[in-house]
């Protein structure tokens, strides 16, 4: 995060510095004796970089221009490097620390510091862009000049892409501090604090905004600012306030500014769904507000109309807000298979957008519709888009959505690497509320790694931000990763007890977009724990959701969660619980079969997992036998460290003792591949192979190829031997 730094332009902080000029000079390294003409050209770098205060230095070329028109050679820059205070790389002086640049700058008199920015503005190139000599000028002058306070403001404004958003916020409230007390100067300080907002510095963003609310300044202004802070409270503070801040900014906006209101409201959303509040997110939607064209309409897009967001959030395909918005608002009152369509037009017509923000709202609609393919390609684009772009504050935002498509696929180890780098990002740019949901995140993985200290750490960190800040999705997370690792550690009880506040309606229990996910782990639990009847209702409920297709592992899960609710009633009999028995093994095998239409490997070990515990209970250990070493085989591929002991202890149950990992000779084939070599090995014919995993006969000989070649073979009975020789059965405990 971002500590206090000067702001260009903004008002000087209530702390003073107890050194002095000289004081600080020496504090920071400065020896006494350099010469006269190096402290020049020190100055001249120094009040260069104030363009760009924490940037990559001071332009080299504008720096010595200055100081041959000064009368000063290159030469004069040699003992200050000598003497480790500076360092030339490229086209730019870097100083050795900021400390150092900052007391150089202040520790000479007003007048000369102007001076030195007066002579920077006299030979600043104006190839590129009038930014740098206007900004200089600014700099230089003695007071107020409306003047060249907007030119300097329509500068930042137009400036082209190469110019950062922490330069266009140092012009900007440069040129708030030569404007007068009004709307224009609050314009200005506004647009500078979006600026810096984007650039990932939002203490400097709040220290900009901070005098706007004193200034008389007109609505659309006011509105503008309730924004922007909105904006920040929504990525590191209370997201209720945030809300409330962004519905007032939509409404000072609304009659002056479609599209900066719409973008309000979008925030407000956002507020609503971290809260856990679906009416409160419904509300925010509001209506479709009229003369804003559809693909105008986007986020901060005040670029139009005040210069806040010169990037432009809102491109994209014709109707895309709209279809977001009759999706979302279908969705959470309840309708989603009224939201599905809407939402997936959205989709397609994004297939060329290039703006982060739209990638964003379009990877949000393939979780929601359950596209996660679609999901994580999306929002990999987002994040390469807001890196190309410059738009810092949205990469950990584009990686904690990539995080969970990938969490939702079952992809434990990629969503692990989004979620660490979204996490070190969103430190980085001071957005903890962002961090929260990456901890969140890293819970989740953890629970299926086994790693107890990082999940520990993860669920800390998570749930400190998420009580402060009432983010209720964060909160659920936590409380579901607890839980599954209680699961996966054989803790049933604890399990049920963290899971059933999560999975029951109504308010103040559960997100609303984390219930149904939680439904399977929560049925498994409490059938554990001798309490099936808990898990009928949410069930029958979770049958309702799996049918609308929301997300492609769900009808696996639903057969797995009605097999253990028809084992828990089985007996041996030939009666009701014969008939319960025999329904166990039909979901079962119905399960499995779902599951080969899935990309989700860990939930698929789970159900073979399962259904591998069922068969061994009802005394059929070689069948349970095959079904439990493919779950070992998975879980072991997945990094599940839990689930790999629990289908370890299943398999010494049956009378096998597994090692302690795959069998060298196969360790080098996938989890279907492993599958297939196991089928030729019992002496399966393919077409038998493709009917017993619901592949084609050209799958299995696909994957047959590509074993032999792996395991250097020629014959399938080649492959039977080395099969048999690997995964030779101990004798019987």
């Amino acid at each position: 995060m971002t500590g206090p730094k000067t702001v260009p332009g903004a008002n000087p902080p209530h702390r003073r510095v107890t050194l002095g000029p000289l004081g600080r000079l020496a504090a920071a390294g400065l020896p006494d004796d350099l010469p006269e003409g190096t402290r020049r050209l020190l100055l001249l770098a120094a009040a260069a970089q104030e363009q760009h205060p924490d940037g990559p230095g001071a332009d080299a070329a504008l720096v010595l221009r200055a100081a041959a028109a000064a009368g000063l050679g290159a030469a004069a820059l040699e003992p200050a490097e000598t003497a480790g205070l500076v360092r030339t790389a490229g086209e730019r002086i870097h100083f050795d620390s900021e400390v150092l640049r900052r007391a150089l700058y202040e520790a000479v008199p007003l007048a000369r510091r102007r001076a030195a920015h007066a002579l920077l503005a006299s030979v600043s190139a104006a190839d590129r862009d009038r930014l740098p000599g206007l900004l200089h000028g600014a700099l230089a002058a003695d007071g107020p000049d409306p003047g060249l306070a907007g030119r300097l403001a329509a500068a930042a404004r137009t400036a082209g892409p190469h110019v950062s958003h922490d330069e266009r916020a140092v012009a900007l409230a440069v040129a708030a501090r030569l404007t007068g007390h009004g709307t224009d100067r609050a314009t200005r300080l506004t647009e500078a604090a979006d600026h810096a907002r984007f650039a990932g510095r939002p203490d400097r963003a709040r220290a900009l905004l901070a005098p706007v609310r004193a200034l008389p300044a007109a609505a659309p202004v006011r509105g503008r600012a309730e924004l922007v802070h909105g904006l920040l409270s929504l990525r590191d503070g209370p997201v209720a306030d945030a809300r409330e801040e962004l519905l007032l900014a939509a409404g000072l906006l609304g009659p002056h500014d479609a599209a900066a209101a719409l973008t309000a409201r979008l925030a407000a959303m956002e507020a609503a769904w971290a809260m856990g509040d679906a009416a409160a997110y419904v509300e925010a939607i509001g209506e479709a507000p009229e003369g804003v064209e559809a693909g105008a309409r986007g986020g901060v897009a005040v670029g139009a109309s005040g210069g806040m967001d010169p990037g432009g959030p809102g491109g994209g395909a014709p109707d895309t807000l709209d279809d977001y918005r009759a999706g979302m608002a279908a969705v959470l009152s309840g309708r989603l298979g009224a939201g599905v369509g809407p939402l997936r037009r959205l989709l397609a017509r994004s297939g060329r957008a290039e703006d982060p923000e739209v990638l964003l709202r379009a990877g949000v609609a393939a979780l929601v519709v359950g596209d996660l393919a679609a999901a994580c390609r999306v929002n990999a684009r987002a994040l390469a888009a807001a890196r190309a772009l410059g738009r810092t504050t949205l990469v950990p935002q584009a990686l904690e959505h990539l995080a969970y498509g990938e969490l939702r696929a079952g992809r434990h180890p990629r969503a692990r690497v989004h979620a660490e780098e979204g996490l070190r990002t969103a430190h980085l740019t001071g957005q903890r509320n962002i961090a929260a949901h990456q901890h969140a995140i890293l819970a989740l993985v953890a629970s299926v790694e086994g790693d107890t200290e990082a999940l520990t750490a993860h669920a800390t960190a998570a749930g400190a931000v998420a009580g402060a800040h009432g983010l209720v999705q964060v909160s659920t997370l936590v409380r579901w990763a607890l839980a599954r690792a209680d699961l996966g550690a054989g803790r049933v009880d604890e399990a049920a007890a963290r899971l059933g506040p999560l999975v029951r309606p109504g308010p103040r229990q559960g997100h609303f977009a984390v219930r149904m996910l939680a439904v399977p782990c929560y049925t498994e639990a409490v059938v554990q724990a001798g309490t099936p009847g808990a898990a009928r209702t949410a069930v029958e409920e979770f049958a309702v959701w799996a049918a609308l297709g929301a997300d492609p592992a769900a009808p696996a899960q639903l057969a797995r969660c009605r097999a253990l609710l028809a084992g828990a009633g089985a007996g041996s009999g030939a009666g009701a619980e014969g008939r319960d028995a025999a329904a166990a093994d039909a979901y079962f095998e119905a399960a499995r079969a779902h599951h080969d239409d899935t990309i989700n490997d860990f939930e698929r070990a789970r159900t073979l997992l399962l259904h591998g515990k069922w068969l061994r209970r009802r005394r059929r250990p070689g069948p349970a036998r095959g079904l439990l070493r493919d779950a070992l085989v998975a879980f072991e591929g997945c990094g599940a460290r839990a689930w790999t002991e629990q289908a370890r202890a299943e398999l010494r149950a049956t009378g096998e003792a597994p090692s302690a990992g795959r069998p060298a000779p196969l360790a080098g084939l996938t989890p279907q591949q492993l599958r297939i070599a196991r089928c030729v090995a019992e002496g399966a014919t393919n077409r038998e192979i493709a009917v017993r995993l619901s592949v084609s006969p050209r799958t299995v000989d696909h994957h047959l190829r590509n074993i032999f070649a792996a395991l250097g073979v020629r014959s399938r009975l080649e492959l039977a031997r080395l099969v048999d020789r690997a995964e030779q059965p101990t004798a019987p405990l």
